[in-house]
């Protein structure tokens, strides 16, 4: 899994590249901690266009950061999700709780 974390003006973006599961849970929390402790923006917004597989440890990775964006007072919102991905997000009713933009 790779991620990126690109500075905007008023939003972080983190652009995630690859499998979220398991395996990968770990480093994907600990860099994103990373980079939501030193944000200082309204908006954060995660970028799904290059996640090719997620499972349940990928749910409770979003579900994670989700809380600790919320406890900081930032928006939180979930882009370029294709179709498998995009389905299992909605399932799981991310979308519920987090805002479906488009890309």
């Amino acid at each position: 899994m790779q991620i990126e974390i690109i500075h905007q003006p008023n939003k972080l973006i983190a652009r995630l590249a690859g499998e979220l599961d398991e395996y990968s849970a770990v480093e994907v929390r600990k860099k994103l901690d990373w980079a939501i402790d030193l944000a200082v923006v309204q908006n954060f917004i995660f970028d799904f266009s290059g996640v090719t597989f997620m499972d349940s440890t990928g749910i409770g990775v979003l579900l994670g950061r989700y809380k600790k964006l919320k406890a900081k007072g930032m928006y939180v919102h979930i882009t370029g999700a294709n179709g498998h991905i995009d389905k299992i997000l909605n399932t799981a009713g991310i979308y519920t709780i987090i805002n479906k933009i488009a890309k």
